[in-house]
């Protein structure tokens, strides 16, 4: 979970916790989340696509080497992601538990 708004983490920690998901790590900024791309044992990812300023792309980028799905976090949503990035999924801010779960099980396709 790569999120710098502390309050959104928590909350986003606890939907996981309800869905019975196990948080693997988080980061805040794109040093801590380029290694956590590089070195966590994770199943998904959710990436707040803006970390303080600095955008996320490099850690997808490190995700899709290690084939690990991921979807991006926007308040903007997806049509202000840049081409490459269009047609990824995406989790709307603010989100509900239900999209949270919807996206992830599409992630994870269960």
């Amino acid at each position: 979970m790569i999120e710098d708004e502390m309050l959104i983490t928590m909350l986003l920690e606890d939907i996981l916790e309800e869905l019975g998901c196990q948080v693997a790590g988080s980061a805040v900024n794109v040093r801590q989340a380029e290694d956590l791309a590089m070195n966590a044992t994770a199943d998904a990812a959710i990436l707040d696509v803006n970390l303080g300023g600095d955008p996320v792309y490099p850690v997808a980028e490190r995700l899709i080497e290690r084939n690990i799905p991921f979807v991006f976090a926007s308040g903007y949503g997806s049509a202000n992601l840049p081409d490459r990035w269009q047609n990824h999924p995406t989790l709307p801010k603010p989100f509900t538990a239900d999209q949270v779960e919807t996206v992830l099980r599409t992630l994870l396709k269960r």
